[in-house]
C-alpha cells in the first residue's frame, strides 16, 4: 500500500482522535489537496508549523495504528472477503454447469450477505 493511501486510510479509522486543528490540517492537505504554503496563509501560520502539525498528526494515527491494529485487521478482513467471493464464484461456475440449482442458489444467498458486510 502506498504511503497516501496508508495515510488516508489510518484518517479514516483514527482521525477523530485527533485536535481539531491537526483535522483540519489534514483534511485540507490531503482531501482538498492544498499546498502547505496555501494552508499556511489559511490559518496565518507559517509553512513550517503547518509541515509540523501534518508530520505530528501523522505520527500520532501511526501510533493509533500500533497500538490498535485497526487497519491491519480491516485489510487483512478484506482480503480475506475477495478470496472467499473469488472461491464462491469458482464454485457456482461449477455447480451451474452440473446444473446444481440448489448450490448455486445458496452461493448467491453468500454472495448478498459479503455484499451487505461490505457496505458498512
Amino acid at each position: 500500500m502506498d504511503k497516501i493511501a496508508e495515510t488516508s486510510l489510518l484518517y479514516d479509522f483514527y482521525g477523530q482522535l485527533l485536535t481539531e486543528k491537526q483535522r483540519q490540517v489534514m483534511s485540507l492537505y490531503h482531501e482538498e489537496n492544498l499546498t502547505l504554503s496555501e494552508i499556511a496563509a489559511e490559518f496565518g501560520i507559517s509553512r513550517q508549523a503547518v509541515h509540523d502539525t501534518l508530520k505530528k498528526a501523522e505520527q500520532s494515527l501511526t501510533e493509533y495504528e500500533k497500538k490498535l491494529g485497526l487497519v491491519r485487521k480491516f485489510v487483512k478482513s478484506s482480503q480475506a472477503l475477495e478470496e472467499i467471493e473469488k472461491r464462491i464464484d469458482e464454485i457456482t461456475a461449477a455447480a451451474a454447469a452440473s446444473g446444481d440449482a440448489a448450490v448455486v442458489s445458496g452461493l448467491k444467498a453468500m454472495k448478498v450477505i459479503i455484499a451487505g458486510l461490505e457496505e458498512e
